[in-house]
Parts: C-alpha cells; sequence; structure tokens
C-alpha cells in the first residue's frame, strides 16, 4: 500500500532544521504484514530527543530511515501468529523483547539483545524491512517508524489499550512515560516518602515528576528554563530551581532522576544526590561526552549510579499501570503536550525541541484528532 512518511535523508544535517531539511516527507511503499506483524493507522506520534538525536548525529542511525518510534494507532491487519485483531488501540514502543535472551531475564534492567539488533540494524524484530521508496528499502527507526500514516510492527512493539485511551495520551505512554516514570519506579525506587529530584524537564523529566507526584513523593524539579520551572509548580513539584540554585541551597534527595542528556545535566544529578542515595541517568549525550564524579563520594558515602534505558520498563507490564494512573486522575498526561503539529512542521518543531522550547509536540496523523 502506499503510505505518506517523512523520512530522514542523511544524520548530521547542521541546524536549523527548517533550512537544512533533513526531513522529506513524502510517499512511500508499505508491504503487508508477515508473521507476528501488524498493519497500524497512526493516529499521533510524539517528538521525542531520541528523534533529534539521530537527525543531530549523536545517534547514527542508517539512513534513509523512517523516523518517528513514539506514537499510538489502530490495528488494521494482522499477519499470521498475533493475538490482536483489526480495530485495537495500541501502544508502539521502541524496544522489542524477543522474551527469550539474558537481556530479557532481567525484568527490565537490560535492554533485548534481539530488539537492540534490529534497532540498530534499521529492521523490524524477526531482521526484515517493509519499506520501500523508488524500489530502495528504507530503514525503520526503532522497530517503530511512526511519522507516517500507517506503519508495519512486530507485535513486540506494542502493547493493547482500551478505547477511553485518547490517542495522544496513548502515544505519551510508548516513550515518555515509560522512560521517565520508569526511571522513577523501576530503576530509582524510592521508599514512601522519599524526595525526588528531576534534572532536565523535558518530556521524559516532566513524566518522571509527574508520576513522581502521582505516587505521593515530594518532588524538586531542576530545568534552566523558567516556564518549565513554573509548569513544574503547577503539575504538584514541591520546589523547582535551576540547578546553580538547587546546588547553592543544600537541595539533595535520596532518588535523583538525570533526563537533560547532558554531562553538566548528569553532574548536577549527581551533586544533588544524598548519601545513600542513587542517581538515575536516562538522558542520551554524545558519545563523546564525559562527566567528572568522586569515586571517593561513591565509595565513602554509598552511592549509587544506575542507567536506565527505557525506565528499564517492561512494557506489557508498566503501561496498564501508568493508565490507572491516567484514568483516576492522578496522572495528568495532557499536561505533557505542548503543540500538535502535522507532518510538514517536523523541521521547524526540531528546532523549538533542540532550543529547549517544547515539552512534547503531538504529530497529528488522524483528522478526527484536533491539531
Amino acid at each position: 500500500m502506499e503510505i505518506t512518511g517523512a523520512v530522514l535523508e542523511r544524520c548530521g544535517a547542521p541546524p536549523p532544521y527548517a533550512e537544512s531539511r533533513p526531513l522529506t516527507v513524502g510517499p512511500l511503499r508499505l508491504d503487508p504484514p508477515g508473521p507476528g506483524e501488524l498493519l497500524v493507522r497512526i493516529e499521533a506520534a510524539g517528538l521525542c530527543h531520541s528523534d533529534l538525536s539521530v537527525v543531530d548525529g549523536n545517534r547514527v542511525r542508517p539512513t534513509p530511515m523512517l523516523l518517528g518510534h513514539e506514537a499510538a494507532g489502530i490495528v488494521e491487519r494482522t499477519g499470521p501468529d498475533t493475538d490482536l485483531c483489526p480495530g485495537q488501540r495500541v501502544v508502539m514502543t521502541f524496544l522489542p523483547r524477543c522474551g527469550t535472551c539474558a537481556g530479557c531475564a532481567t525484568d527490565g534492567r537490560l535492554p533485548c539483545a534481539a530488539g537492540s539488533a534490529a534497532n540498530a540494524a534499521g529492521t523490524l524484530l524477526d531482521g526484515g524491512r517493509r519499506l520501500h521508496r523508488d524500489g530502495v528499502p528504507v530503514h525503520h527507526h526503532l522497530g517503530v517508524s511512526a511519522f507516517a500514516t500507517h506503519a508495519v510492527v512486530h507485535r513486540a512493539s506494542v502493547v493493547p489499550v482500551d478505547d477511553d485511551v485518547p490517542a495522544d495520551v496513548a502515544a505519551l505512554l510508548g516513550c515518555a512515560v515509560l522512560t521517565g516514570g520508569g526511571a522513577v519506579v523501576n530503576a530509582g525506587r524510592p521508599a514512601t516518602g522519599d524526595r525526588v529530584v528531576v534534572v532536565g524537564l523535558g518530556g521524559v523529566g516532566m513524566a518522571a515528576l509527574l508520576v513522581a507526584v502521582a505516587l505521593g513523593h515530594d518532588v524538586v524539579g531542576v530545568d534552566t528554563v523558567p516556564a518549565k520551572l513554573d509548569l513544574a509548580r503547577a503539575l504538584g513539584a514541591a520546589a523547582a530551581h535551576t540547578p546553580g540554585d538547587a546546588v547553592d541551597q543544600g537541595v539533595t534527595a535520596p532518588v535523583v532522576v538525570e533526563a537533560a542528556g547532558s554531562a553538566r545535566a548528569f553532574e548536577t544529578a549527581f551533586a544533588l544526590t544524598a548519601p545513600g542515595g542513587t542517581t538515575v541517568t536516562v538522558g542520551l549525550p554524545g558519545p563523546e561526552a564525559r562527566a567528572a564524579v568522586s569515586p571517593l563520594t561513591l565509595t565513602a558515602q554509598a552511592r549509587t549510579v544506575v542507567g536506565s534505558y527505557l525506565g528499564s520498563a517492561v512494557p506489557e507490564r508498566d503501561i496498564p499501570r501508568y493508565v490507572d494512573l491516567w484514568r483516576s486522575g492522578r496522572l495528568p498526561l495532557e499536561r505533557l503536550v505542548s503543540a500538535r503539529i502535522g507532518l510538514d512542521g517536523l523541521p521547524t518543531a526540531l528546532d523549538r525541541l533542540a532550543a529547549g522550547e517544547e515539552l512534547r509536540q503531538i504529530v497529528i496523523l488522524d483528522e478526527g484528532i484536533t491539531a
């Protein structure tokens, strides 16, 4: 079938992306789903810093590649050996799990080896590609490729949700909430009543803040952007500071989540971690980034530093938990949506994301959703 999608032509294009235009929006051919695969009509897709990291070359991927890894949509067709039905809404997640490797046996702590290899190669979990343009294969982005009207994905890349979960909320569950919320719940594991500090209040960081607030923790937000500090307070943070102010005021917590993706943010998060506490890092800085920490501090203060990819999540376990919190009114995920755009708006949206001006810009693919 013919679809319309946003294809990244090359990594490392210079900003501003509204001028360099690394993305091409146009027609592609999409093969039907094979065994264990689904054809999904995309309703909404979030623009994440991980997308920007591919565009700017910090996370080099094979090109041409149809971008987008955080999305929700409706199953339209199923291949053999799948348990879902047409008409079901699904959340799409960017790290499929084979269920049999050593990584899959760690309850989310380590990524799936097969899923990671497929993501690096630009294929679906079983190694196939279903996208073509002018007879040339187009790579999949993290097994999803959601910046398009339709996608073929492996069953392991989706989690079904009920119809009462709106598409834009469902999309956020696939990356921002799994990653940010999981950094708190699965990696940080604060005790009841513990303070949680979140450094970096983009989409993932603000999701971490929302989940921590929903679970009853005293939460402090840290960012350099005043508007984000104001929003953090409005969303229930007990306090919000710039990094310098947080350090100067002696703010500390047993669990500190770094979600900015920079070495300096990691150093700030480490400085704010209380003795005996845990620094959780979920950001994705460039591969050349280096941070300075004191090994003596780790030893003398019994500190822990934990890396958390996709929030150390098991999506089929964790997404229903976040849906329950949203349904109860304790997790207002709608507040994470800072703009709604179309596919043609992606270059400008990338520039706004790079400038730190947005939380989650949602690409609307379904005409029934207000843009």
